[in-house]
Formats: C-alpha cells, sequence, structure tokens
C-alpha cells in the first residue's frame, strides 16, 4: 500500500511540473519561417527574438479562455497534492480520498477545456509560417490530462489502509 500511495505521490508531482512546464512554455504550435524556426504558446511569439502573441480580435477570447483553464489546472493540480498530503496524516484508516479525486477531476476538466479550445481554434494558425506542427508543450498537456484523469479516478478508488 505504501508503494502504491508513493507511485501516486510521484505521478502527481510529475503532473503538477508538466503542467508548469506546458504552461509557461511557448511552444504549443512550431513551424518554420523565412528567419528560421518559429514558435508560438500561450503567451508569446518566437523567432530570434520573442514578441507579444499577435491574436486577432475573433481569437482573443478564446486565447485568454486557454490560458485561464491552464492557469486553474494549475491551482487545481496544486491544491489536490496539498490535500492528498493532510488527508493522508489526518484521514482515519479505511477512509477514501473523495476530497482530492475530486479536485484532481476538476482538474482534468480544466486542462480538457483549456486544450480543446487551442485544439479547435489554434492548431496550424501560426502568422508567418509555411508548415507548422504541435510543439512539445501541447503533447506535455495532453499527457497531463490522461495523468490527471487516471490520479482522480486512483484517488476515488484508493482507501488509506
Amino acid at each position: 500500500m505504501l508503494v502504491l500511495l508513493a507511485g501516486i505521490f510521484v505521478v502527481h508531482i510529475a503532473t503538477v511540473i508538466m503542467l508548469f512546464v506546458s504552461t509557461i512554455a511557448n511552444v504549443w504550435m512550431v513551424g518554420s519561417s523565412s528567419f528560421g524556426m518559429a514558435s508560438s504558446g500561450l503567451w508569446l511569439l518566437c523567432n530570434q527574438t520573442c514578441e507579444q502573441l499577435p491574436v486577432n480580435s475573433s481569437d482573443e477570447a478564446s486565447l485568454k479562455a486557454v490560458q485561464a483553464f491552464m492557469i486553474l489546472s494549475i491551482i487545481f493540480s496544486v491544491i489536490a497534492l496539498v490535500m492528498f498530503i493532510v488527508q493522508l496524516f489526518t484521514l482515519e484508516k479505511g477512509k477514501r480520498f473523495y476530497i482530492t479525486g475530486a479536485i484532481m477531476l476538476v482538474c482534468w476538466m480544466c486542462i480538457l477545456i483549456g486544450v480543446s479550445i487551442y485544439t479547435a481554434r489554434f492548431t496550424g494558425k501560426m502568422s508567418e509560417s509555411t508548415s507548422s506542427h504541435h510543439g512539445y508543450c501541447f503533447i506535455l498537456a495532453w499527457i497531463c490530462f490522461c495523468f490527471s484523469f487516471i490520479i482522480g479516478i486512483l484517488y476515488l478508488v484508493l482507501r488509506k489502509k
């Protein structure tokens, strides 16, 4: 049981770190332009230098929603991690980690909404780019989506012994 708890804890910490990296780094879309390789994220467009991400007015609300949901997913994931540690030391034997699992599933929903909006609105839309593809931050966000769902379900099923 201790090994299972430690494994879930390690995967949860890895998920939090990957959420931070995928939200902060600017490599959601990568493409080649006349200036070389260019990458865009949620915040900046980077060619040789980084500048504010140019977004037309119809996509601005979508970008703000993606930013907000990714930040919320980080917040909920950290709260779930803290709640797991608190419940680990305060819960009676035989009780389940319902609160931690519920918070982690809210994090899962935030990731789902944020990355789905990005996929629908911004895939393949890089200014001044000839061929663009998804970068590692986009892939990390989807990996965090899977991990947060698995962790959330495990917390709901897991019983403290």
